[in-house]
């Protein structure tokens, strides 16, 4: 589950991890009044106004800017809240951005370079290991960095039987070029960035850019967290971290009904139960002609206020111009998933796509003859090639 920034610099404060002091604002006068107590609090007399989205890019964008006074603060969030924002990860209609973090300013000048660099820390599959990865060109570019000059970044991996080592810290502060105060103090950095990774339970971990000052401390200016949902059950806290205007409003409508869901970009809505059998039907979705519109995992429980509920979310999606039900009936009984099926298009009435339903196993031959003398126009399939030749079959008609 992605979170804010703000979210994000929050966790990591806790676990120790320097992070710039920040308040978020909705308003732009509520901005002006951050900056204040933000001043108060650090003496600074600049300010970072962020624009607060699941999206990278956001400097790119126009939605990060460096304000010098509190008249300049205000002025600019007022323009950065309520906007679009574009960036390479939000696509073209962009995201719009309902709050800021209003942050102390971290690059102020004194006696030595201020330096950014990019960390992330993240599993890696390939080998059962995390790893760290860092290079000394952070900043926005890191993309362009990592595919056209990959020799400057690096990785480490982090051993699961002994953990993260002393030694292990040194050769990162070394290959980013530290020596001295900020040696030091990216090596602790590192350990409590590390440790704050796995108590928090977090998939991916990445800090870009991360500051060196200019009286070298190693400060993470920015926090990109992916926390991990199956481990929501030793964070309850971590549901109140979930902002539903950052999330896909079906996603969100599904999860508050049990259902995993996920939309994607086809045009053939999926009603399936278990993952394998949902990645075996897109596969023959994909060989019929069409593509997916949505991953829709009802699971072992479903029943017939479940089934409609997935069915109502898949045809509020405009793009769907065909809906595939496809359910073996294990645990779930199919004669239960076929009234659900019924019991739905009639609630919704005037469906225009064809809904085509493949129920197999446990009371299959009772569901068929539910689906079949319902009177409604639904099609129903036996088999998974019978079930992809009326998929393909359906639109050819369209």
């Amino acid at each position: 589950m992605n979170i804010h920034e703000y979210q994000g610099k929050e966790l990591l404060g806790i676990q120790g991890v320097k992070v710039p002091f920040g308040i978020v604002a909705f308003t732009a006068k509520e901005a002006r009044q951050a900056a204040e107590e933000v001043k108060s609090k650090t003496g600074t007399d600049t300010w970072a106004i962020k624009a607060q989205i699941h999206a990278g890019g956001r400097g790119k964008g126009g939605g990060i800017k460096i304000a010098k006074s509190l008249d300049e603060v205000e002025a600019l969030a007022s323009k950065i809240i309520g906007m679009d924002l574009v960036t390479p990860q939000t696509g073209p209609l962009g995201k719009k951005v309902n709050k800021v973090l209003v942050e102390q300013g971290i690059y102020y000048p004194g006696k030595s370079e201020i330096k950014e660099y990019y960390m992330s820390i993240l599993l890696d599959r390939a080998v059962g290991r995390d790893v760290i990865i860092y290079s000394r060109e952070g900043g926005v570019e890191i993309e362009t960095v990592a595919e056209k000059n990959p020799d400057l970044v690096f990785k480490e991996e982090i051993d699961p039987g002994i953990g993260l080592q002393a030694f292990q810290t040194r050769k990162i502060a070394f290959n980013l070029g530290l020596d001295g105060k900020s040696f030091h103090e990216m090596t602790e950095f590192i350990f409590k960035l590390y440790a704050a990774y796995q108590n928090c339970d977090a998939s991916l971990l990445e800090i870009n850019p991360l500051i060196k000052t200019s009286d070298d401390l190693i400060i993470a200016a920015d926090a990109k967290i992916d926390l991990d949902q199956n481990a929501f059950f030793r964070h309850p806290e971590y549901i109140d971290l979930i902002d539903p205007a950052e999330e896909n409003p079906a996603e969100v409508k599904a999860s508050q009904h049990g259902l995993n869901f996920i939309k994607l970009d086809g045009d053939v809505g999926c009603m399936v139960n278990g993952a394998g059998l949902a990645m075996a039907t897109m596969d023959i979705i994909k060989l019929s002609g069409g593509a997916p519109a949505n991953f829709l995992d009802v699971g072992g429980n479903a029943n017939a206020v479940t089934v409609e509920a997935g069915f109502r979310i898949i045809l509020e999606d405009p793009a769907v111009k065909a809906v595939l039900i496809n359910i073996f009936g294990g645990i779930v009984r199919c004669d239960r998933v076929a009234q659900g099926v019924v019991d739905a298009y009639k609630a919704i009435g005037n469906i225009k796509v064809p809904v085509i339903v493949r129920l197999q196993g446990t009371n299959a031959e009772e569901a068929k003859k539910l689906i079949d003398n319902s009177g409604l126009k639904v099609k129903s399939a036996i088999t998974f090639r019978e079930a992809a030749d009326i998929v393909k079959e359906s639109f050819s008609k369209i």
